[in-house]
């Protein structure tokens, strides 16, 4: 026969196992339908059916940037789904895409997580329509968000720490926190470099759930952190719990891979004119 202790142990493991060092919204609120057509669902095939596991965003005609986390040992047949609001209702604006190459920042660290960009060459150019449309990033030379700025991010993550999924696009405001801060021992320690930003949003009086905090969660990897309508973080990671004062979610900082991004890319960089001969 089991005992007390041994069936709460069983619960605890269960319970454990539905949590992931991913990241997905906590708080916030459902998106207004294709409000952000830049959005990109990575989806796994799990019988019949597609199962929506990272976040991405659309960059260019066929690209779209996510974090290497989400597929470190390669696409192996998932799919890149654009244009959905629902991921489960039928949408006459879906368009759903092969992953013809997956580069994954060479110098990613499993460890802490550092340089944790990626980038995804779709097998054929996104159709642009009010649904499905290319974001801005942040290049290298442009201003970061600072301490206490808002900023945002959106996805289909978790709804709670035990894996709970929204059906529907949700975005969430947070703010940003100082690097010191994230460095503390008691917050990220050395796992927190320079090529991080971290944001969450403590609630106080104005949460409609019971966490107090605002926050990505599992499920969301690989999404964007908005910053004035520009793409300037890869959601990345953050506590083993979603929704912790001192565990919030982490963001790749996109500005410090431009080189990386335009080389992967095969982007050419504007070459100054000639002058003309003198006559």
């Amino acid at each position: 026969m089991v005992s007390e202790k041994q069936r709460l142990v069983g619960v605890a493991l269960f319970l454990a196992a539905l949590v992931s060092h991913g990241e997905g919204i906590i708080g916030g609120r459902e998106a207004t339908p294709h409000s952000r057509p830049y959005m990109a669902s990575i989806q796994v095939q799990e019988g019949e059916n597609l199962k929506h596991e990272c976040g991405g965003f659309v960059i260019a005609d066929q690209w779209v940037m996510t974090a290497v986390h989400c597929m470190p040992n390669g696409p192996n047949g998932r799919k890149v789904v654009l244009g959905v609001h629902s991921l489960s209702e039928p949408e006459d604006t879906k368009q759903t895409f092969d992953i013809l190459e997956l580069h994954n920042h060479p110098d990613f660290s499993s460890i802490n997580y550092d340089n944790d960009i990626a980038l995804i060459k779709l097998d054929r150019p996104v159709n642009a329509s009010s649904a499905v449309a290319a974001i801005n990033f942040l290049r290298a030379g442009g201003a970061n968000p600072g301490p206490d700025t808002e900023v945002e991010t959106a996805g289909w993550g978790s709804l709670d720490n035990l894996g709970s999924r929204p059906d529907k696009l949700k975005e969430v405001v947070i703010e940003v926190i100082s690097p010191g801060k994230c460095r503390r021992a008691d917050y990220f320690g050395r796992k927190f470099t320079t090529n991080m930003i971290c944001a969450h949003k403590v609630c106080h009086d104005s949460c409609s759930h019971s966490y107090g905090m605002e926050d990505s969660c599992d499920g969301d990897s690989g999404g964007p952190l908005l910053y004035q309508g520009t793409a300037v973080g890869i959601t990345s990671n953050g506590g083993k719990k979603c929704g912790q004062i001192k565990k919030p979610g982490i963001y790749t900082i996109i500005s410090h891979y431009t080189e990386w991004i335009d080389s992967t890319m095969g982007v050419q960089t504007a070459a100054e004119p000639e002058p003309e001969p003198s006559r």
